[in-house]
């Protein structure tokens, strides 16, 4: 019997996935959690043989339950999935410790087969995800940049950002000149969207 840990913050998906993982006669949900903080404490107290988390999450998301779990329960292999099928999410999914990948679109049929698949020790990635990662390449930003351009992206001033991320605003315009290069955008919020659709953010 493979034991599934489920971690999604919608309790009506996460109710149909456990019901439909719940028909499969090898497949056991052993524990469900609405937020990454959850899902880390029911994995180590359950100890699944797979992890299956949503990225976007309530509290810690998807990617640094992946990274604790990975680092807490070693055995347990942990699954992405998720509506944002982003280029970046892939790599740092994959860079957290994450065998599989896969886009809600697919076939409820598919689940099931690729949780085997995980279990018996692949890797399972959407494919069209997959192409479209190696196509966009690794992200440019640094930690910095990110961080930085996470927190213009509610329109704060360079004001604002220096003192919530305690830096000069002399860095953070540095930090935001070189995210909007690396982006290849115009200004700030254009470097913001293409961030988030190639999942850097």
């Amino acid at each position: 019997m493979i034991r599934v840990l489920l971690a999604e913050d919608q309790g009506m998906i996460r109710g149909a996935l456990a019901s439909l993982l719940g028909l499969e006669p090898d497949i056991e949900v052993a524990g469900e959690a609405a937020d990454g903080d959850e899902a880390l404490a029911v994995a180590v107290k359950v100890r699944p043989d797979v992890a299956l988390l949503d990225i976007e999450m309530p509290g810690a998301d998807g990617l640094t339950a992946c990274a604790k779990i990975t680092e807490r329960v070693p055995a347990c292999r942990v699954m992405i999935l998720t509506t944002f099928g982003r280029p970046g999410y892939l790599r740092t999914a994959m860079e957290a410790g994450a065998v599989a990948f896969l886009v809600k679109d697919s076939p409820a049929r598919e689940l099931a087969a690729a949780i085997r698949r995980v279990h018996a020790g692949e890797r399972v990635i959407d494919p069209g995800l997959a192409a479209a990662a190696l196509s966009a390449g690794p992200n440019p930003l640094s930690p910095r940049e990110r961080d930085v351009l996470a927190a213009a992206a509610d329109g704060s001033t360079i004001v604002d950002i220096a003192a919530r991320l305690h830096l000069s605003e002399g860095t953070v315009r540095n930090y935001l000149s070189a995210a909007i290069q690396k982006t290849r955008a115009r200004n700030r919020i254009e470097a913001v969207q293409r961030a988030r659709t190639q999942g850097w953010l």
